[in-house]
């Protein structure tokens, strides 16, 4: 497990749940609004289709149902940015729960519906500081939270590409996850030589080298939100981003290719 070596920005929690809830109900609408066709088409994740895709994102919060209803674990083992690197090692866990979700639950709206009335139900009254034994390890619910962003942005992002939808992105959730990802950047490569610009959203420095002090930082890399999260999570290679002029990169410690994708 990476431990983080930056301090974790603070995020509103009140924020965080309505988002977290929000963007739930926007990718509910999508989901309803599909029909034999779409669901069948490849969700280009692995061998996934958009069926078991969208079954999966329900996943994504039932597990903060699932764990609110079992007893806290004795001690926080993660912080907030040491959740992004132990994602990759549950992947092959990940698709078989999801495909046997899938199977399960023909009628994705009835899943939807359960899923959702679950989580507002539990978020109404569940304190931020309780523990959850989350499978990366035990956090704290706020901070478990805005690791939902991440999941239900990326997977929306997902939908929309696979089966050519357009469910929107709740600002705030969109906000917390593009945060949450270029954070992690700064974890992984620290440093402050290099500027990233995720506007609206984030600002970080990074990769070692001369500090910047005044001035325009000499290496800047800029680029919009859903392009990072791409980025991030390898649904985007960074050569062709620049070269399809989604990213700017000047200075010769502006290229991150090397450091991308964060997770997988």
């Amino acid at each position: 497990m990476t431990t983080a070596r930056k301090r974790a920005r603070t995020y509103d929690s009140a924020r965080i749940r309505a988002a977290v809830l929000a963007q739930f109900g926007n990718v509910r609408d999508g989901v309803r609004a599909l029909d034999d066709e779409r669901l069948a088409r490849p969700a280009g994740l692995g061998d996934w289709n958009v069926r078991e895709l969208a079954a999966h994102i329900t996943m994504s919060l039932d597990v903060v149902s699932r764990q609110l209803g079992l007893p806290a674990p004795p001690v926080k083992e993660l912080a907030l940015l040491d959740w992004p690197f132990g994602t990759a090692s549950r992947a092959g866990a990940i698709a078989d729960g999801t495909r046997a979700l899938a199977d399960a639950h023909p009628d994705l709206d009835a899943l939807y519906a359960a899923v959702g009335a679950r989580i507002t139900e539990h978020l109404a009254t569940a304190p931020g500081d309780r523990l959850l034994g989350v499978p990366a390890g035990a956090m704290t619910l706020a901070d478990f939270l805005v690791t939902r962003t991440v999941e239900l942005v990326v997977h929306t992002d997902d939908l929309n590409r696979a089966a050519g939808t357009d469910i929107p992105f709740d600002r705030q959730a969109l906000a917390a996850c593009t945060r949450l990802l270029a954070d992690t950047l700064a974890v992984k490569a620290p440093g402050a030589s290099t500027e990233v610009r995720i506007p609206p959203y984030a600002v970080v420095q990074c990769v070692e080298g001369p500090r910047h002090t005044r001035g325009t930082p000499p290496n800047v890399v800029e680029t919009d939100p859903l392009t990072w999260i791409r980025l991030a999570t390898g649904r985007a290679e960074w050569k062709a981003a620049l070269d399809e002029a989604k990213v700017s990169a000047s200075g010769e410690r502006a290229d991150l290719g090397g450091l991308l994708p964060l997770m997988g």
